[in-house]
């Protein structure tokens, strides 16, 4: 398990612990307590603690900065309503549904192949039409 992993776990697991929807923490003394620097935990944050991932994050800098995670409570885990969608974003929304339970491993397996990159290949608004794609299966599901 690589660095970036590791620092997700243990802020996931403090939420659990909490049994908080929000975190405050240092990115410094969390930078000390895993030996990176803060830029790695800023990474972890920005990468694995996204809206699409249902999270909000709030950054103070500076000297006494923190970072506060918050888990966005939404029943229906990302009624998704963009116009586009990139695949990994998509991914990240598949994520999301699954780790909410709203969906299963086949379920999340069938709609990542949907917006796989090579699925749309050539297509002239692959975007738009991933993200109609992922409306499509987000309300058949519900």
């Amino acid at each position: 398990m690589g660095v970036s992993d590791r620092i997700e776990a243990f802020i996931l697991e403090l939420m659990k612990q909490e049994r908080q929807q929000q975190l405050r923490i240092q990115r410094n003394e969390l930078a000390q307590l895993f030996g990176c620097v803060p830029s790695q935990i800023n990474y972890v944050i920005s990468t694995r603690f996204s809206p699409e991932r249902g999270y909000m994050v709030e950054s103070r800098r500076g000297g006494g900065g923190y970072v506060t995670i918050r888990r966005v409570p939404d029943e229906r885990a990302s009624a998704y309503t963009a116009d586009t969608a990139t695949a990994d974003e998509a991914r990240q929304i598949i994520a999301r549904l699954s780790d909410a339970g709203i969906i299963n491993k086949r379920e999340a397996a069938i709609m990542n192949a949907a917006a796989l990159p090579k699925t749309l290949n050539g297509a002239e608004d692959a975007e738009r039409i991933r993200a109609d794609i992922l409306k499509s299966m987000i309300n058949a599901l519900m």
